[in-house]
């Protein structure tokens, strides 16, 4: 590892952790040169499909993308930040051991709206709204009926 200081790649590990659900691996380092200290983040490298768009249109998986999408129907919404995430990488998680070179966006956004259904379901109608282009109200309005005759999960308090 170059040192970002002076550029050396003499240097040594003088403490290492896991990180973000043990799934990132932290190390400090020290330089043998300059003797300053510096982190590393080490995680593994998943090899993600190509996400295939409606208009034929094809692009890597970007959790990010997924992640804003999530944060814009989530938003003023009694949702944590890590409940997102969570759902973010089940869903990548979900992408790579498909095993699939080739996903559909229509998948992904599948999965979305079934994560948000149990999360939220104000932010399940908003993404839904967005995803869906719902034509007129009947339509958006029969999404809702459907919402309302599913049983209520019991919050186990």
């Amino acid at each position: 590892m170059k040192c970002p200081f002076c550029g050396s790649v003499d240097n040594k590990v003088i403490d290492s952790r896991l990180s973000q659900g043990d799934e990132v691996t932290r190390r400090r380092r020290e330089c043998d040169r300059c003797t300053r200290r510096f982190t590393t983040y080490e995680r593994i490298e998943l090899v993600l499909p190509m996400v295939v768009k409606k208009d034929g249109r094809r692009e890597p998986f970007d959790r990010l993308k997924v992640l804003a999408g999530l944060r814009r129907a989530c938003e003023k919404r009694p949702v944590a930040s890590d409940q997102l995430e969570k759902l973010v990488d089940h869903i990548e998680r979900d992408c790579v051991e498909s095993g699939e070179k080739e996903i559909d966006a229509t998948k992904i956004g599948e999965e979305v709206m079934r994560g948000l259904k149990e999360l939220d379901q104000v932010a399940y109608v908003r993404f839904a709204s967005v995803y869906r282009s719902f034509k007129d109200i009947h339509e958006f309005m029969a999404e809702l009926s459907a919402l309302l005759t599913q049983p209520k999960k019991d919050d186990g308090g």
